[in-house]
């Protein structure tokens, strides 16, 4: 069971690079973060599946990090990238 998991695992990291192609030749920013959110939850997955076949722990916490950050990120980037409409209405 635990080269299935080697193997899935590798299987996502050879996917990644389909992933850094759109970042290094996104058209657009948010094409860009796209790629980035896939690469968090390609993490995510990949330290799970080296959590199973080795059995720590430790991994599933990093992973659960990862999983935090990404979604922080991707919040930061929507903040970021499109401006603050609610402040353009008139308030009734």
């Amino acid at each position: 069971m635990q080269t299935l998991y080697f193997t899935l695992a590798l299987f996502l990291l050879l996917n990644l690079g389909a992933g850094m192609w759109r970042v290094l030749h996104g058209p657009t920013a948010a094409d860009r973060m796209l790629a980035a959110q896939l690469f968090g939850t390609t993490a995510v997955a990949v330290l799970l599946l080296l959590a199973q076949a080795t059995d720590n722990a430790a991994l599933r916490d990093v992973g659960l990090l990862f999983a935090l950050l990404a979604a922080v990120t991707a919040v930061a980037f929507v903040r970021r990238a499109w401006p603050n409409r609610e402040a353009k209405h008139d308030p009734d």
